[in-house]
């Protein structure tokens, strides 16, 4: 059986949720939060958000020692509730924002792979996360 490990990531964001969907959507806002550390960037971002559509979001280390394009097609898109999408090696990802009275959660969830352990993943997605937290607060504030 070829069923893939999934990874749970989220943050409680305290900003409604129409902004926590423009600031995690918008390649404008993408690049200044895409990162696991600070000696990464995203330098550019596209995103084409509808069934369909394609994103891409060039990550590289800051010193140019390494670089990656982070693509995929979005399967489904609810605006300010869902976006699940299939990255560019076929693993599954869904993000859920849901709002409640002083905050928005939103929960990532997806496919683990097979060259890095998972704490590894898991890590690396929950610090772009909350990297995405701090910029909206920060924004929002």
């Amino acid at each position: 059986m070829n069923t893939k490990e999934t990874i749970r990531v989220h943050a409680e964001i305290h900003a409604p949720v129409d902004e926590v969907w423009r600031f995690y959507t918008k390649p404008e806002h993408i690049v200044q939060w895409n990162n696991a550390s600070d000696d990464w960037h995203t330098p550019r971002a596209e995103n084409d958000l509808r069934i369909g559509g394609t994103f891409v979001s060039r990550m590289e280390a800051k010193d140019g020692s390494a670089g990656f394009d982070f693509t995929g097609t979005y399967i489904d898109v609810k605006p300010n509730a869902l976006i699940v999408y299939a990255i560019a090696d076929g693993r599954k990802v869904t993000v859920t924002f849901t709002e409640n009275l002083t905050e928005t959660n939103v929960s990532v969830v997806f496919e683990a792979e097979d060259t890095h352990p998972v704490k590894m993943q898991r890590g690396g997605w929950q610090a772009i996360l909350d990297n995405f937290k701090s910029y909206v607060e920060e924004k929002t504030g």
